[in-house]
């Protein structure tokens, strides 16, 4: 009770004592919230690949099993974006963390969290990969075929290195979108920003000052993310002269 009483009744002066009493909370959850952000945004674009590989490789020229085959990866390749992309990540998050955990499987929150950032990330990440290979003119990948080089290989030495380039706008928009939606990973109780927040404001019974705090700490994370981001890209594109228009895109706030 002594603790409810010390803490002015203005608004900014709540504000102002919330955030002295708990900085160091807050600064915990921040680190978390960058490093699951950061982290699942280079894992997903990892894993985006070999997602959108059957999807874009051809199979013109190939026996049936191994048609046959790659038409069953495309499926799955397929059935795994759009459920990742149609269903919610907080969802997702319960599913994949209490599932496991009622089969015995008990991984660590912070871990957990991370392999859910990374999967629903790559699942956005693959339909821009797949987009920007098929934006690529189809005469690169008959001029690869006619050097003798593998489906794989065109892939890997001449479409993805493109395809790479005008993702990266995407790619830094997903960085962006990742440090806001960590905050449903307190679903499983990740300890990033949000839920630091909500301990906060549990403690001192002052939800709307607590939050207002953690608001103004990821607005600074995203302001600061896409200043970054929209530097880097100048500097990408000051260095190419034949770097693909889309790479001037500036990066938006998701």
């Amino acid at each position: 009770m002594y603790i409810l009483s010390s803490i002015p009744s203005n608004f900014i002066g709540g504000v102002i004592y919330i955030f002295e009493e708990n900085y160091l909370l807050f600064f915990e959850g921040i680190k978390y919230t960058l490093l699951i952000s950061l982290l699942g945004t280079i894992v997903g674009l990892f894993i985006s690949f070999f997602v959108t590989l059957p999807r874009v490789t051809k199979n013109e020229h190939v026996s049936y099993i191994k048609r046959t085959l790659a038409k069953i990866l495309s499926f799955l390749s397929t059935s795994y974006v759009e459920f990742l992309r149609g269903t919610p990540m907080m969802v997702q998050a319960a599913i994949f963390y209490y599932g496991l955990s009622s089969i015995g499987v008990n991984l660590p929150i912070i871990i957990a969290g991370l392999i859910v950032v990374s999967l629903n990330t790559s699942a956005y990440l693959s339909e821009v990969l797949r987009s920007g290979i098929n934006a690529i003119d189809k005469g690169q990948f008959e001029a690869g075929k006619a050097l003798g080089l593998t489906n794989f290989e065109v892939l890997r030495y001449i479409i993805f290195p493109q395809a790479i380039k005008n993702m990266i706008p995407a790619i830094g928009n997903e960085l962006v979108v990742n440090i806001k939606d960590t905050a449903v990973l307190s679903v499983i109780g990740v300890s990033e920003l949000f839920y630091m927040g909500k301990s906060v404001a549990g403690t001192y019974y002052r939800y709307t000052e607590s939050f207002f705090i953690v608001a103004l700490i990821y607005l600074v994370l995203v302001l600061i993310t896409t200043r970054i981001l929209s530097f880097i890209l100048k500097r990408l594109n000051k260095t190419s002269n034949s770097m693909p228009s889309s790479i001037t895109n500036e990066v938006t706030y998701g």
